[in-house]
């Protein structure tokens, strides 16, 4: 606009311009600063701070029991704990209760210090009082001296002052919010997965009691853990359809002397292609490791290693390298330490420089010892990385018939059944993977030349959660989609390479289909994360339902969108409704209108919230791992939510 319109920029820049928001007031404008957006992701991180505090609790022994609570409208949160209850005293510096200051003075907490707190995962003092700047309401009560006290918010701003509000057994605080749906939109909490969070919380405090209520189904679990990580990397092993290679978990407690850290490791070697780690800092989850995990890491490789040297166990005419000694390592890692330093307030990276020497120091000589102890579990550990390492060299060697050096110079080297587009501008080509020659001619004929390329594939690929990268090399379809990209795979991935900007899924809007898209978001998951986590994968959404009411035409891409569609034409209409039996059936025009045409069409990005790493992984496990029965107990499971089953 010019300098008459009503949204230009002043001229004048004064003293007078510069603002400074405090408290709630500056959460609510900035809120991504302290809980990474306001999608799914930071909604559920507002659960996260509360049971961490009551949590926080639980880590320093005086607390065994928390509850946390679903309200009937889907949106309330309760978190309640036995623990030592929130001060409710006047602050002699502030003159404000103590209660008020927690929940409403960011980088206000009792955590500063390591009087109250040993260890904790809330360490900046910022949490409740986030939580409750984004909540249209919340309610505190806190348990203290024999008396019950209540202090209310609003957008977090107090309802006057802190009240007793009966007489009360025992101590504990209780915290009861609603996120503002001015901040979030539609606010609908996902109890499965506050349930899972939980569930891990209780394997890593063995013997605390959690609680987990849905009042929207009625449903309520009790989740207590003795058997601590051990039990939990027993249940990641089942998840993962791995079988285990020595029939006992390393476990490893430790107090580090002179830190007042503490550690507790179990490791597994499995039969699985990849290592999994699950790392954690005072119980709050680490998705992206950090020095901790990096340092248990190191100390696998190092134990191992030394344990070949001792032995004499180097393998003639393969060299083991670090992931080969991890290949097939499930481990899980629990650090609680008194000063963390995490990468942002989401706290899902680990940066204390001294926590990766801390740890493999104190790994490293009890898992030598125990491979000593156990020398023939060691020798089949090293048979099992000797394994992966010729896998790995005969992976390689695969991979290289497939590597391309840029977008343009491999050409000839590209899959045979590829359309390609002219442009060789990656930014602006996009690549249609598609399901059988049928279809794969359609599209060619609807596409835009110059940026889509096409490639058909021929039934469904090969199921990639249990194939090795060898095995993956070796399927035609599946070798033809790498050739295609020009990134490379595993080592040699290198996403500056990739020809295609999009990359869309493009399967019949049937049950086949979905079968097919899956075992394909299945091999970019495990094989291809890159392409995931930068945001190139998609899901194209063709048309099952063609609904022609007059002149006009309407698409479906399912029932209930046919449905909706039809309750919105007017009485007089008689609709003809047609399915389409794939998109092979489709002319050329329609599937250009309806799904190829940048300016109608609907994709869906694939993406992994961060607070869904582990959800992510187990479903990918039951649904395409090797027990059956995993996928029957999800199929059980959410049977009930079928209204209809397309067989």
């Amino acid at each position: 606009m010019d300098r008459k319109g009503s949204t230009t920029v002043s001229d004048s820049y004064d003293p007078n311009s510069v603002i400074v928001l405090e408290g709630a007031e500056a959460v609510r404008k900035r809120p991504a600063m302290y809980i990474g957006g306001t999608g799914r992701d930071g909604l559920h991180h507002l659960v996260w701070e509360i049971v961490d505090n009551a949590i926080d609790e639980v880590m320093n022994g005086f607390a065994s029991t928390v509850q946390v609570n679903l309200g009937r409208d889907g949106r309330t949160i309760t978190v309640v704990d036995n623990g030592r209850g929130i001060p409710v005293g006047i602050n002699k510096k502030a003159k404000k209760s103590a209660l008020e200051l927690v929940l409403t003075k960011l980088h206000s907490s009792g955590k500063f210090d390591n009087n109250s707190y040993k260890t904790a995962g809330g360490l900046h003092g910022v949490g409740a009082s986030v939580v409750n700047a984004l909540s249209s309401s919340l309610i505190a009560r806190v348990k203290r001296a024999g008396k019950e006290h209540r202090l209310d918010f609003r957008r977090g701003i107090p309802r006057g002052e802190v009240k007793v509000i009966g007489e009360a057994r025992g101590t504990g605080t209780s915290i009861q919010f609603t996120p503002d749906d001015q901040i979030f939109g539609e606010v609908s909490f996902d109890a499965e997965m506050i349930r899972e969070r939980l569930e891990v919380k209780a394997y890593l405090n063995p013997g605390a009691r959690i609680v987990f209520r849905d009042e929207t189904t009625g449903r309520s679990v009790e989740m207590k853990h003795e058997g601590g990580i051990s039990d939990y990397l027993a249940v990641l092993n089942k998840q993962r359809g791995a079988r285990t290679i020595t029939p006992e978990i390393f476990r490893f407690e430790h107090e580090i002397p002179d830190t007042g850290a503490r550690l507790d490791i179990a490791i597994s070697w499995t039969d699985a292609p990849r290592e999994g780690f699950s790392s954690f800092v005072n119980t709050i989850p680490t998705h992206d490791g950090g020095t901790h995990e990096q340092g248990l890491k190191d100390a696998i490789v190092r134990g191992l290693r030394a344990f070949i040297e001792a032995h004499s166990l180097e393998p003639r005419g393969v060299k083991l390298s670090a992931d080969d000694l991890r290949e097939g390592v499930n481990a899980v890692a629990s650090l609680f330490i008194a000063e963390p330093q995490f990468q942002g307030q989401t706290k899902d990276k680990l940066n204390n420089p001294e926590a990766r020497s801390m740890v493999d120091g104190a790994v490293r000589p009890a898992l030598e010892q125990w491979l000593h102890d156990h020398k023939p579990w060691g020798e089949a550990l090293v048979a099992r990385a000797t394994q992966a390492a010729r896998a790995r060299l005969a992976s390689r060697a695969a991979a290289t018939k497939v590597r391309r050096k840029s977008a343009i110079s491999h050409r000839l080297n590209l899959p045979g059944k590829l359309a390609d587009c002219t442009s060789t501008d990656p930014s602006i080509s996009e690549l249609f993977i598609v399901e059988g020659d049928s279809a794969g001619g359609s599209a060619k004929q609807a596409r835009d030349r110059d940026t889509q390329a096409i490639l058909p594939l021929r039934g469904k690929v090969l199921n990639a959660e249990h194939s090795s990268q060898a095995a993956v090399m070796k399927n035609q379809e599946l070798n033809n989609i790498v050739q295609a990209l020009g990134c490379g795979m595993g080592k040699d991935f290198d996403v500056k390479r990739l020809r295609y900007d999009k990359i869309i899924l493009l399967m019949d809007a049937d049950v086949d289909g979905h079968h097919i898209a899956t075992l394909l978001l299945t091999f970019f998951y495990r094989y291809l994360p890159g392409l995931i986590a930068e945001d190139h994968v998609f899901l194209a959404q063709p048309p099952l339902y063609r609904i022609k009411a007059g002149n006009k035409d309407y698409w479906a891409a399912d029932d209930r969108e046919k449905d909706k569609i039809l309750s919105k034409l007017p009485a007089r209409f008689k609709p003809e409704i047609s399915r389409f039996k794939g998109l092979g059936e489709m002319m050329p025009k329609t599937l250009f209108t309806t799904t190829l045409d940048p300016k109608r069409r609907r994709l869906l990005r694939v993406t992994i919230p961060e607070d869904a790493v582990m959800l992510t992984e187990n479903t990918i496990h039951e649904l395409m791992g090797k027990d059956p029965q995993a996928r029957y107990q999800h199929i059980m499971h959410g049977a009930h939510e079928l209204d209809d089953l397309d067989v």
